[in-house]
C-alpha cells in the first residue's frame, strides 16, 4: 500500500551542477525528517522501461541498512538499530542468522553496510560496518549458511557519533573491499589524511592497506568527504559515491585514487582546482542520498528526506540525465541492491525515527527495471 500519490513518477532532472559554499560551524542531521506532503494528484501509469514495484519481499524489519547477495540469490540484511544480520530469500523466507554484540545505535549509527566475499563459494567471508561505544569498525565473519560465526575485527579507529558514520561496505572488480566513512560531525576531519573519517578507504580482505593505494601504508582512497552512505561501481569498473550534503546540495561523485572532494571548504561545486567537483548535485529537499546500485546500465539512488529513487544514466561525457520514481509513494528509502535476477531490491527506512511508518514498515520492495 502506497503512503501517497503525487504528480511526478517520471521527470527529467538535474545535468547543470549547483554551486553553494559550506558553512561547517553547525553539524547538520542529515537524515532530517521528512515533511508531509500537501499533493494530491495521482501518478501517471509508468511508461515501459520505468522502475516498477512489483511486490514485497519482506515486511516488519527494524530499520533495513545493509544488503549483500549470496550465490544462490538469497541476501544478508543487517538490521542498524537491532544489531541483527538476517537471511532473506527471494520467496521472502526471513532467518536471523546472527546478532552483533556491542553494536551502539544512537542516530545515525549501529549495525550499517554488509559486504559478501567475490569468492565467497570458497571462504564463506562477510564483512560488515559495526558502530560501538569507541569508534566504527569493520568486522569479519563467517557465514556457513546456517549461521555467522563470531566476528573479528579487521579495522577499528574509525571516528564515530551520532551522525555521519558513513557505512557503506563494496567489494570491487579489484578484489579490494571499499568502505565509507563520515566526519562524525567533526568536519576538519575530512581533510586530515591520518584521520579515517571522511574518507573512502579500500582495504584487502584482511584489513590492510590495499596494494596501490595513494599512500601505500595508508588505507585511505579518497578525502574530503561529508557522509557518503553509497557506493557502487559502473560497467567500466569506475567507483561512485552518493554523499550528504549540509544545507545546500546533496553530491554524486565520481571517486578516483587521491582526490581530495572539498569538505569542508565547498558544499556541491567549488571550481577550485585542488578540489574534484562532483559530476550532479541535488537540492537536499530531493535526495538526502543513502544506498547506490548500478544495474541496466544505470546508477540507481535511494533518497531520504526526498522519498524517491533516482534512476541516474551517465552519458559519455559524464553529464547525466537523472530522473525520479516513486516520489512520496513509500517513504524514506534507504538502500538499493542489485539482484542476481535482474531485479532491484529497496529498503524503506521509516522507523529509523525520523519517519512516519505504516503498519508493515520497513519493508523491502521488489522493483523490475527491464
Amino acid at each position: 500500500m502506497t503512503r501517497t500519490l503525487l504528480a511526478r513518477l517520471a521527470v527529467t532532472a538535474v545535468a547543470v551542477p549547483l554551486v553553494a559554499c559550506a558553512s561547517p560551524s553547525t553539524p547538520a542531521i542529515d537524515e532530517e525528517p521528512t515533511r508531509a506532503s500537501t499533493a494530491t494528484a495521482e501518478s501517471p501509469a509508468p511508461d515501459a522501461g520505468d522502475p516498477r514495484v512489483t511486490g514485497t519481499v519482506a515486511s516488519g524489519l527494524e530499520t533495513p541498512w545493509g544488503i549483500a547477495f549470496l550465490p544462490g540469490g538469497s541476501a544478508l540484511v543487517t538490521e542498524r538499530d537491532s544489531g541483527r544480520v538476517l537471511d532473506i530469500a527471494p520467496d521472502g523466507t526471513v532467518r536471523e542468522v546472527g546478532r552483533i554484540g556491542d553494536v551502539v545505535a544512537q542516530g545515525e549509527s549501529g549495525l550499517l553496510g554488509i559486504a559478501v566475499s567475490p569468492t565467497f563459494d570458497a571462504d564463506g567471508l562477510v564483512f560488515l560496518y559495526a558502530t560501538t561505544g569507541a569508534d566504527n569498525r569493520i568486522l569479519r565473519a563467517v557465514y556457513d549458511g546456517t549461521a555467522l560465526s563470531e566476528p573479528s575485527v579487521i579495522v577499528d579507529g574509525i571516528p564515530a557519533a551520532r551522525i555521519h558514520d558513513g557505512g557503506r561496505l563494496v567489494f570491487g572488480p579489484d578484489g579490494m573491499l571499499y568502505a565509507a566513512t563520515g566526519e562524525a560531525g567533526d568536519a576538519e576531519l575530512a581533510q586530515d589524511p591520518a584521520s579515517l573519517g571522511g574518507k573512502i578507504l579500500r582495504i584487502t580482505p584482511d584489513g590492510a592497506p590495499a596494494p596501490g593505494n595513494p599512500d601505500p601504508a595508508s588505507p585511505v582512497y579518497s578525502l574530503g568527504h561529508r557522509n557518503v552512505q553509497g557506493l557502487a561501481f559502473d560497467g567500466q569498473g569506475r567507483l561512485w559515491a552518493s554523499e550528504f550534503g549540509q544545507n545546500d546540495v546533496d553530491e554524486l561523485n565520481l571517486v578516483t585514487p587521491g582526490a581530495n572532494y572539498g569538505w569542508p571548504d565547498v558544499e556541491g561545486t567549488g571550481g577550485a582546482p585542488e578540489f574534484v567537483d562532483p559530476v550532479t548535485t541535488w537540492p537536499v529537499s530531493d535526495a538526502s542520498p543513502s544506498g547506490l546500485a548500478f544495474a541496466d546500465d544505470r546508477l540507481w539512488m535511494a533518497a531520504l528526506r526526498g522519498e524517491r529513487l533516482w534512476s541516474i544514466t551517465i552519458r559519455p561525457d559524464d553529464t547525466v540525465d537523472a530522473r525520479e520514481f516513486f516520489v512520496g509513494e513509500y517513504g524514506r528509502l534507504r538502500t538499493v541492491a542489485a539482484a542476481p535476477d535482474g531485479s532491484l531490491w529497496l529498503t524503506t527506512s521509516n522507523r529509523d525515527g525520523r519517519g512516519q511508518p505504516g503498519d508493515d514498515d520497513d519493508r523491502i520492495l521488489r522493483v523490475e527495471i527491464s
